[in-house]
């Protein structure tokens, strides 16, 4: 029998057992990771998968997730040919067409409205995963909308935005030369699971650990030395209050903050009013765990700080949020410092900084249109000013009202209704559309309302670039034939580029073509990583960035300082009542925390990781479910004993705006009167309970972690018409 060294190291399949490793990669979560895949391939078929020990990233890792791949790709609802919707929009009762057909139909519909309408009455969207978005964002604009946007409008972009009025576009903690880690809203054994060897790491050297989470995780209960059980939404208000300490005491780093920084004066006197006992009752914490957590924060530097991209950006002040944070490490000098938080350079691609430049921002930019016409341009200035994206939470009041002009079409790849609050909203305003197209691999419940469904494959059954911090990039052959008729992103993309007759002879060209356009001048083109195809390569142009590089150079901020005090805000304060200071404000305003606190006492926080799924990604694959078979609320076991309800009963929770029903999960591990969920589910969708005017003003993200809901026992004495 063969070692599966020996196995890997085999460039034809194995005689003996007629299984060859080939080398792929996870594209099931975030760009982020993408861990390296070993695939076991025999006739054509994946048997299974494994971490590749030499991928440079994760090193032979991989998370329940990635071992769920074999699974995802043979799911038994994959979309096998084109499809034609011939029953009413949701039945799903489509016929299969040719890819000719499908072609030609959505050249003739989408060039017939941009004739009729404008280029910009077709919207373009974009879900899950991100790997082809430039070649995509390039099609849009050839085609001539302006009307370009993907998931990044509730996921981590917000993250981005505070970091662009901060300090710079992005910053990472560096555990690895740290003497405290201060967790916000932290979970790696959940997700983003290559970070936890690194804290774990930390804590084995001697260094300090701080979790700030409204519910235990396995973080908080086996590394953090003190545990901030904090009350959801109220995180900026405990940033604040640490502020004020820091400041009493004379912990700030003043040399630092006098050259690096700009408005400290103003945010000294913003939190003069955060004193620890207001802090305490609003968090919901013991006043002596936020002194001895803050003591430990500024004077066991230095210190390092998640700043999540996704947990907190979903809040209406999760941006204000994410600024608070930036301002306490600039209090203590660790930002752009070893062992602080280190902000990216650059962007090379896909949002990685693999410390070379590349041209991403050129290709997809160098046809734009006027984008100052994007739909929901003038609603969210900070978002408009840096994204090249229309803030997607916009796009059901756009094609309601018809401003600024009629949406007649939409073009999804991959797109995700369960991801817009009040999905039955942005459902019902496809009545005013004529033509809608979606991409995806699965028979989803929004395929279901397409004109024109696409089959695409996954990412072990096509090519696809990718880079890695420290200066990599990879090529992927695939490790299997595309199944059934289902053809890549971009090959689906190209060849409707060439039935459109889009003016783009690059884009025509193909992806390749694309890519190379992008590394031109990094020192390796795609014949060059197809030439070790899986397996990353250092780029000849790589330079290594060390801590300290805008601290030498200037922030790319007015100042060319971190800014406590956010003169690009600023600019906006007047006429949109944004605040260049980071504040708190409640998850809800006092009147609607008066109206709802009676009917709807309870908090609801959605989006709950679960180590096994993301999105709505796994949920349908057998695995997942035989994991966790029903969607499950959590409730805590005091609430629950009030209630009457009991493990595993059914329940229904219900907001102003909607009515889901799940099965009860009781537990100690979450603060009474709040209630948790998993999202992504069809049949208990938790956004349709989220309202689409519940959005962070600067950022537009939905405010899905804090939401006022109810929760009642079901029974034949309930009524549920309004219950899915």
């Amino acid at each position: 029998m063969y070692s599966r060294e020996e196995l890997i190291k085999a460039k034809i399949p194995c005689k003996e057992t007629g299984i060859e490793v080939k080398k792929g990669m996870c594209a099931i979560c975030s760009p982020g990771n993408h861990c390296g895949l070993d695939v076991y391939v025999r006739d054509g078929r994946i048997l299974k998968v494994e971490g590749t020990k030499e991928h440079p990233f994760n090193q032979g890792y991989i998370c329940t997730k990635g071992a769920m791949n074999k699974e995802y790709v043979y799911r038994k609802d994959r979309i096998k040919t084109p499809l034609r919707r011939v029953g009413q929009r949701g039945e799903g009762i489509f016929k299969p067409i040719t890819w000719e057909e499908a072609y030609s139909e959505i050249a003739e519909k989408l060039n017939g409205i941009k004739d009729r309408y404008g280029a910009d009455s077709v919207a373009f969207t974009s879900g899950y995963c991100k790997w082809y978005r430039p070649y995509y964002h390039r099609f849009v604009y050839a085609f001539g909308s302006c009307n370009f946007s993907t998931d990044d409008c509730s996921c981590y972009r917000a993250s981005v935005l505070a970091g662009a009025c901060t300090c710079a576009r992005d910053s990472r903690p560096d555990n690895k030369n740290a003497g405290t880690f201060l967790g916000w809203a932290w979970s790696g054994a959940y997700s983003n699971h290559l970070s936890y060897r690194g804290v774990q790491a930390l804590k084995e050297r001697g260094g300090k650990v701080i979790i700030v989470d409204p519910r235990i995780t396995p973080a908080s209960e086996h590394l953090a030395d003190i545990f901030l059980q904090i009350n959801p939404g109220t995180d900026a208000a405990l940033a604040l209050g640490m502020a004020k300490i820091i400041l009493d005491h004379g912990w700030e780093d003043r040399e630092y903050i006098d050259k690096y920084t700009y408005g400290y004066k103003a945010f000294a006197e913003r939190v003069k009013g955060w004193n620890l006992e207001k802090v305490a009752e609003i968090t919901g914490l013991n006043p002596a765990d936020i002194m001895e957590a803050t003591r430990i924060y500024a004077t066991n530097g230095p210190a390092s700080c998640n700043i999540p991209a996704s947990a907190l950006a979903h809040e209406i002040n999760g941006f204000q949020d994410m600024r608070a944070f930036l301002c306490l490490q600039a209090l203590l000098g660790n930002i752009d410092r070893k062992g602080g938080n280190v902000p990216e350079v650059q962007n090379t691609y896909l949002n990685r900084n693999a410390n070379f430049a590349a041209k991403e921002s050129e290709y997809y930019m160098e046809n734009a249109p006027d984008l100052t016409r994007m739909i929901a341009y003038d609603r969210f200035p900070i978002w408009s000013k840096f994204c090249h994206e229309f803030q997607a939470m916009a796009l059901a009041d756009a094609i309601l009202d018809e401003d600024p002009y009629p949406i007649k079409a939409i073009y999804g790849v991959g797109m995700n209704f369960k991801m817009y609050p009040q999905t039955e909203k942005l459902v019902k305003a496809l009545d005013n559309i004529d033509f809608f197209v979606n991409t995806d691999l699965f028979m989803s419940y929004t395929c279901k309302y397409a004109d024109i469904v696409l089959p695409c494959c996954s990412s072990l059954e096509r090519g696809e670039f990718k880079v890695y911090p420290g200066g990599y990039g990879v090529y992927t052959d695939p490790v299997i034939e595309p199944l059934y008729q289902s053809k890549s992103d971009t090959d689906i993309l190209c060849e409707l580029a060439n039935y459109m007759e889009l003016p783009d002879e690059l884009l025509r060209k193909g992806y390749e073509a694309s890519i190379d356009y992008i590394m031109d001048g990094c020192g390796l083109t795609v014949a060059d990583f197809k030439k070790t195809p899986g397996i990353p390569q250092k780029m000849p142009g790589a330079k290594p960035c060390p801590p300290g590089y805008w601290l030498e150079k200037g922030f790319p901020t007015p100042s060319g300082k971190i800014e406590f005090y956010s003169q690009t805000i600023a600019e906006y304060e007047k006429d949109f009542g944004l605040d260049p200071l980071p504040d708190y404000i409640p998850p809800l305003s006092d009147d609607e925390d008066e109206a709802y606190s009676k009917e709807y006492p309870f908090m609801l926080c959605s989006g709950t990781r679960l180590p096994h799924t993301i999105h709505s990604r796994l949920h349908e694959v057998s695995w997942s479910r035989y994991i966790r078979r029903e969607p499950l609320v959590e409730i805590h076991e005091k609430d629950a004993g009030i209630l009457g309800i009991g493990e595993g009963d059914r329940v229904e929770l219900y907001s102003p705006y909607g009515c889901i029903a799940a099965k009860a999960m009781l537990t100690a591990k979450i603060h009474e009167g709040t209630l948790q969920i998993g999202h992504g589910y069809t049949e208990a969708n938790s956004s349709i309970l989220m309202s689409d005017r519940h959005l962070d003003p600067y950022s537009g993200f939905p405010g899905y972690k804090v939401m006022r809901c109810s929760i009642r026992k079901a029974g034949k004495d309930i009524e549920k018409a309004d219950c899915i």
